[in-house]
């Protein structure tokens, strides 16, 4: 039997202009694809990066600048697998060079 560990994923989008509109003409197809990785189990939780500025006032903007999860794995080959196979990562969204994997113990219960 396989252990799986947990890791914490960290992938900030490019700076670049246009990223941001790159981003959402392929997020229907990068939810798609973790709806799967979700419901199998592999992402815990997860989510969309936003600048402080986007909670500042109930109406303001919702600036996206990356996302973050927390799944599980027998190793963290098989996460960089999953990453580089999404559609932000082919499309360019995420910025490769600045992708975190880390392995992490919870101190907390992760859904």
């Amino acid at each position: 039997m396989s252990t799986l560990h947990k890791f914490m994923v960290y992938a900030p989008d490019y700076t670049a202009e246009g990223t941001l509109e790159k981003r959402l003409s392929v997020r229907a197809d990068h939810l798609a694809g973790f709806k799967g990785k979700i419901d199998g189990g592999f992402v815990r939780v997860g989510g969309v990066l936003l600048t402080p500025e986007s909670i500042a006032t109930p109406d303001s903007d919702k600036k996206m600048i990356g996302s973050m999860f927390i799944c599980e794995a027998e190793s963290i080959e098989d996460v960089k697998k999953v990453v580089e196979s999404d559609i932000y990562y082919k499309a360019g969204v995420w910025d490769a060079e600045k992708i975190v994997i880390l392995p992490m113990l919870p101190a907390t219960p992760i859904p």
